[in-house]
Order: structure tokens, then sequence, then C-alpha cells
């Protein structure tokens, strides 16, 4: 339940599922006339279904701020129990929504409305059998392409030879540090600071990626997260999140503050 589970934050994407199941379930009552809607005339129909498609679209929207809230509960993770969350607070919220519909604008001041469990039981529950699919196919459609977005923007710290190589987004990686044979890269990952070995030379991957600044002959850092500058004992230092303090050399702290400011403006 706690499995990872393609998901995309992007408010406008998620009104386009919102319209796009508002036409669907239009065009769901219109061509199938479920229950008792062939008994509706045409002029009818285009009157009161799309108040149907509306609700579908309004509970969906309606549902966004939970999501919102789910998400940063979990620390900007997206899990499938968070998924079957938000589907149940959706069904529970349309249903509300849709009785409501049905009352107040469908049959208002009509006698002998439906009862509740008919409702639910005959009318709603097939709907929402319909409806879910579209819904959890356009958010796993969404979702997979914000991966497949993030992953196409990472770089790969490589290993030498067969050592394990590090794939991160580059606004994510902070700071490198050389460690003999090997490099300490200290990056974020969902907010949190993580620190892996990698064997490889500072001055290869500082080559690599031009981004990087090198402040000493044993740190390169990403300027994008530079905090503050920091004076001991006569040595300069910046101060990078999490506390991390990182020494600039004389031989580089021309470039260093130059590079800094730049980024920083």
């Amino acid at each position: 339940m706690n499995k990872s589970y393609p998901f995309d934050p992007s408010l406008k994407h998620h009104l386009a599922i919102a319209f796009g199941l508002a036409v669907w379930i239009f065009v769901f009552l219109y061509f199938t006339e479920p229950l008792d809607v062939h008994e509706f005339r045409a002029q009818e129909k285009l009157i009161y279904l799309p108040f149907y498609g509306l609700t579908g679209a309004i509970s969906y929207i309606i549902t966004l701020p939970f999501q919102r809230w789910l998400l940063h509960r979990n620390n900007g993770k997206w899990s499938l129990r968070n998924e079957l969350f938000f589907f149940l607070v959706f069904i529970g919220i349309a249903l509300v929504v849709t009785r409501s519909v049905y009352l107040y604008i469908i049959v208002w001041g009509e006698p002998n409305p439906y009862t509740l469990s008919y409702f639910i039981f005959d009318i709603y529950a097939p709907a929402i059998l319909t409806i879910l699919p579209i819904v959890l196919a356009g958010r796993w459609a969404f979702g997979k392409y914000k991966q497949k977005k993030l992953e196409d923007k990472k770089i790969e710290i490589p290993g030498d030879g067969t050592y394990e190589g590090l794939r991160l987004l580059f606004i994510d990686l902070i700071a490198i540090k050389a460690d003999d044979n090997y490099i300490e890269v200290s990056y974020l990952e969902n907010k949190t600071l993580k620190k892996q070995l990698i064997r490889n030379r500072l001055s290869v991957v500082t080559l690599a990626f031009p981004e990087l600044l090198q402040t000493h002959r044993s740190y390169s850092i990403n300027p994008y997260h530079f905090q503050q500058w920091k004076t001991e004992n006569s040595k300069l230092f910046i101060i990078l999140p999490f506390d991390i303090k990182v020494p600039v050399s004389k031989t580089f702290t021309s470039e260093v503050k130059s590079r800094v400011n730049s980024a920083t403006k």
C-alpha cells in the first residue's frame, strides 16, 4: 500500500481531468440513456444532463485541497494508499453533491423522489463505476508523464568502472566533497538531506557539470543552495542548507564570490 504511485501535482492538469470528467458524464448519459434519462426530451437532456457533468467536475475540484493536504502530510511522496484515500473522499463528496443536485435541481418540487438507498445503490453506484476508470486513467497518465519529464531532467554522477553512480535532479544536488578515491555527494531527497559515497574524482565531476562551483581543492557546490557567508579565524566559508559549512580557499575566492553573487541576484 505504501508503494510509490505515479502522481502529478499540477493544478492545471487536475482541472483538465475535471473538465474531461464533466464531458464524459454528459456524453455517457446523453447517448446511453441509463435509468430514466430516456424519458427526457432532447431539449430537456441538454438542460439537465450538463448539471450532472458539472457535478462530477465540481466534486473532483472540491477534493483537490484534501489531495494537497495528503501530499504535504507525506512529505511530497505519493503512494497507492494515498491514491485510494483520495478516491474514497472523492466518492463521498460526489455522492453528497450529486444527491443535492438531484433533490434541489432535477426533481425540485416533484413528489416522491428516489429514496436515499435506491439512489445510492441503483443510480449512484453504477454511475461511479463507469466514471472511476476515466479518472483513474487520467491521473495515472499525467503522473507517468510527470515522472518521465523528471527522469529526463536528471543528471548522472557515474562511478568509476562497475561502481554505483547516482541519478538526481541538479537542483537537488547541494555539494560534493573529495574523500580519497571517492566523492561524498550531499543532496536532497523529498526535502531530506542524503549523502552517498561514489568512486570518482572531484575534478572529473566538476568538469562534467559546469554549473558546479569549486570552492576548494576538496569541495564543489551548487550555487543555487548558497545561504550566507561566514568568516572564522580569517578563513572564508559558505553556509549551505542543513548547516553544511564549505571552505573557500584564496585560490577560488574571486570566482566564487562572482558566481555566487550572480546566482543569488
